[in-house]
């Protein structure tokens, strides 16, 4: 029996924030459906049932099993349409409800390096501003990409906990983050009590910003807010009472209609618990002091611990830590702020928000922060012909 050559689809493999993901320009893809679903699966590497993702370009994390397609934008205002997929690992899903906020920094650069943008406002030196149109949550993200010598610089000084080296600054905007399709927070309260049938009644602060997400108080949890990826991730039981804590809190959102569905809806919402600030050591060994941050917050996604903070939740975390009496804003100390310094489990991270109330409902212009990006391998992926 003879078997057909693999078959090679352009790819751009990039390093955004503390994620990698594979890009691609759409025109190298099938439309929306099951066939690109299949070929974003394949090329990842799942499913596995050995949880590697060796036969693939995945890493084994929720971090790096990702993929990006983007195209020049026909919406008005916008240079890039961006659409991100987070593939699980185990099962063949791919995820389409939200967006990577880390990824989110390399889009802009990406979209330079396929020849989307266009050449003539790319500068000699200085900056050239992308405003991108994310398609899973239908919002703006404005990203300001350094250039030298007319190419997107990679290299620079800045240092981001969770990623190794240090790179040139991404500059992001996240215009109005909030959900257009509902109130901010969906309950109408800033603090509900989220009862969670066998497991118990947790105070938790339920919002749509840059991605739904679910804080609870890590000490309601019975965490400090200190815990590392091995404290949780080893833990089969915490690992089952915390995702049926969020089946429940997306039920309670809205985003689902019962929690048999949220096994579909592994990328959104997110779980996070908050603590005030406390002396930890990271997972890089570097000691984070209480004095350096406002809060501690500690994230899941796709069912695990992250090792840093996924972009979107962070947009969330400013977005809270800028509204009075949220549990974010409450484990910052309360009152007015439009930034926090936060500790995760890779050490800290800033972000910005401006909030203000408007005839009794919260409304965000934009938050704000910085990421880097860069290329880590450019040409094609090979699958296999019976995929595509």
């Amino acid at each position: 029996m003879t078997h057909p050559p693999q078959h090679k689809i352009p790819a751009t493999y990039m390093r955004g924030g503390t994620s990698k993901g594979v890009f691609f320009d759409a025109k190298d893809l099938p439309p929306p459906g099951p066939q690109r679903d299949a070929i974003l699966l394949r090329v990842l590497g799942s499913p596995d049932p050995y949880g590697k993702q060796i036969d693939g370009m995945g890493n084994a994390s929720s971090s790096t099993s990702k993929a990006v397609i983007l195209s020049r934008s026909t919406r008005p205002g916008h240079d890039v349409d961006y659409l991100f997929g987070q593939v699980s690992i185990d099962r063949p899903l791919v995820d389409w409800s939200g967006n990577c906020g880390n990824l989110s920094a390399a889009v802009g650069p990406c979209a330079i390096h396929l020849g989307l943008i266009d050449p003539a406002r790319i500068p000699l030196h200085g900056s050239v501003t992308v405003r991108i149109w994310q398609a899973n949550i239908a919002k703006t993200i404005v990203a300001h990409v350094p250039i030298t010598g007319g190419q997107v610089q990679e290299t620079g000084d800045f240092e981001l906990d969770g990623v190794t080296f240090p790179a040139a600054e991404v500059p992001l905007e996240f215009i109005e983050p909030a959900d257009d399709e509902g109130a901010m927070f969906p309950t109408g309260q800033v603090v509900d009590a989220l009862e969670v049938p066998g497991v118990g009644t947790f105070k938790a602060t339920l919002i749509n910003a840059g991605i739904p997400t679910i804080f609870l108080n890590a000490q309601d949890l019975g965490y400090t807010g200190r815990e590392l990826q091995g404290d949780i991730n080893e833990d089969p039981a915490a690992l089952a009472r915390l995702e049926t804590i969020r089946a429940h809190g997306a039920v309670k959102m809205g985003l689902i209609r019962d929690v048999a569905e949220a096994a579909q809806r592994q990328h959104t919402p997110k779980l996070a618990f908050v603590a005030p600030p406390a002396d930890y050591v990271s997972s890089s060994g570097k000691t984070v002091r209480a004095a350096d941050v406002d809060l501690l917050v500690r994230a899941l996604s796709m069912g695990k611990l992250h090792h840093a903070m996924m972009g979107t939740a962070a947009v969330a975390i400013g977005t809270a830590a800028a509204i009075s009496g949220t549990l974010v804003n409450l484990a910052a100390g309360g009152g007015q702020r439009n930034a926090v310094r936060f500790g995760h489990p890779s050490g800290t991270l800033r972000v910005g928000a401006e909030a203000q109330q408007i005839n009794g409902q919260w409304q965000v212009t934009k938050a704000l922060m910085s990421r880097s990006a860069r290329i880590l391998m450019e040409g094609w992926v090979r699958v296999p012909q019976d995929i595509v």
